[in-house]
C-alpha cells in the first residue's frame, strides 16, 4: 500500500511487509541556484559533532532549501534519455516542468530549475513549493490536472500512479520520464545524474553530487572514535496499529551505517526490509537506540507510549529511553538534504 505525505508516510520510500508497503520521496540540501556547483556548507560547516547537528536543525526547521552557487543553468535539449519504465523518451523543451515526486522536485529546485516548476503532487512540502498549484488527489495523479498545466516534460518515478494517468499523460504527447525510486544513500547519486541529464543539465548535476558527496564526508568525519551504537529503526503508525522493526533494505539502514552505528535488526539477521515487532526479536535486537520518525512516535504516546509497547521496556534503549526521531519527511529523503539527516544522526546516535 503506498501512502502519501498527509500522512507523513510517502515522502521516500519503505516497503513494509506483511502486507505495508509505505512509500515516502526525500528532499534536497540545495534548491534554486546551478552553475558553479560551490557548496555553502561542506568547507566552511563546523567540525564538532554537536555544532554540525546544531546547523542542520536550523537549516531543516527553516523548510527551504539550500541552492547550488552561481546562475541558473540553461538546458541544453534535445536530450533522449532511458525511462525506467522500460522505454526511450525524448525531452526537447524543459521550460514547463512537472515533478510528480517530492524528492525530484527538490532535486530540480536544487539544480537551479525551480523557476520552471509549474506544479507540485502531494508529496513537495517545501517551501519553495507550497504556492504550486498541486495535481493529487489524496495520492493519485489527476492526469487532467497536470495536463492543464500545460508541461512540456513530467517527471515520476515508478511509485507515481495510477498508471492509467501516466499513460493519459503520456497519450497526449507530453514526454514523462520515470525514474527508479531512491531508497538508500547510494541512490541519492544516481538520481540526482538521471534528473540532470533528462533536463539537459548535467554539468550541474555533477556539481551537486560533488556538494552532497563533501557534506557527506564532513558529517562522517564527526563520527566519535570507538563509538558504534546499536541502533533500531521502528516504522510504527499507532493509529493503524502498524508495528514494524527495520532490516536489510529499509532505507534507515544505509543512514545508521553512514552515521557510524549499526543497524540492530540487519544485525539480528532481519533480511527483510520491515518485520512485525515482536518481543522475541527486539530481545534479539538489543537495540541500544531507537531511531522512528517523529508523526510515528507521537502516535504511540511519545517515549512514555512507546515503552509500553511489550518487548521496548527490555531493550536497553527502553530502559534507557534513547528515542531519536525526525520528521517523516527528511529522514528517509535520500536527497540533497541527506547529509543534514547524517549530520543530525552522527550527533544524536553516540550520544552517552
Amino acid at each position: 500500500m503506498a501512502l502519501g505525505a498527509g500522512d507523513g508516510l510517502r515522502a521516500g520510500r519503505l516497503v513494509v511487509l506483511a502486507a505495508v508497503a509505505v512509500a515516502l520521496a526525500v528532499l534536497a540540501t540545495g534548491c534554486a541556484g546551478g552553475g558553479g556547483g560551490e557548496t555553502k556548507g561542506a568547507a566552511s560547516s563546523p567540525s564538532s559533532a554537536s555544532a554540525r547537528a546544531a546547523a542542520a536543525l536550523k537549516q531543516l526547521k527553516t523548510n527551504s532549501l539550500v541552492p547550488l552557487e552561481g546562475e541558473a543553468p540553461a538546458p541544453k535539449l534535445p536530450v533522449t534519455v532511458d525511462s525506467s519504465d522500460g522505454r526511450e523518451v525524448t525531452v526537447e523543451d524543459a521550460s514547463r516542468i512537472l515533478p510528480l515526486n517530492g524528492g525530484i522536485a527538490e532535486i530540480v529546485f536544487t539544480l537551479g530549475l525551480g523557476d520552471k516548476v509549474v506544479g507540485r503532487d502531494i508529496t513537495a512540502t517545501f517551501e519553495e513549493a507550497k504556492d504550486l498549484p498541486q495535481v493529487t488527489k489524496a495520492h493519485d495523479v489527476s492526469a487532467e490536472s497536470v495536463l492543464s498545466l500545460e508541461p512540456t516534460v513530467v517527471l515520476a518515478d515508478t511509485d507515481t500512479g495510477p498508471g492509467e494517468a501516466i499513460d493519459q499523460i503520456r497519450d497526449a504527447g507530453v514526454p514523462v520520464v520515470v525514474l527508479d525510486p531512491a531508497t538508500e544513500l547510494a541512490d541519492v547519486s544516481t538520481r540526482t545524474t538521471r534528473v540532470a541529464e533528462a533536463l539537459g543539465v548535467p554539468a550541474v548535476g555533477r556539481a551537486l553530487n560533488q556538494r552532497i558527496s563533501d557534506e557527506l564526508k564532513a558529517a562522517r568525519a564527526a563520527v566519535p572514535q570507538g563509538s558504534k551504537p546499536k541502533v533500531a529503526f521502528l516504522y510504527m503508525r499507532g493509529s493503524a496499529a502498524v508495528h514494524l522493526i527495520g532490516g536489510k533494505g529499509s532505507g534507515a539502514d544505509s543512514l545508521i551505517a553512514a552515521a557510524g552505528a549499526d543497524d540492530a535488526g540487519v544485525a539480528s539477521g532481519l533480511d527483510k526490509p520491515f518485520t512485525p515487532i515482536t518481543s522475541e526479536a527486539l530481545v534479539k535486537a538489543q537495540p541500544e537506540v531507537i531511531l522512528m520518525m517523529t508523526k510515528g512516535l507521537e502516535s504511540v504516546g511519545g517515549v512514555d507510549g512507546l515503552v509500553e509497547i511489550p518487548g521496548i521496556r527490555e531493550t536497553p534503549a527502553g530502559m534507557d529511553r534513547r528515542v531519536v526521531d525526525l520528521e517523516d519527511g527528511v529522514l528517509l529523503s535520500h536527497g540533497p538534504r541527506t547529509p543534514l539527516v547524517i549530520d543530525i544522526l552522527v550527533e544524536r546516535l553516540h550520544q552517552g
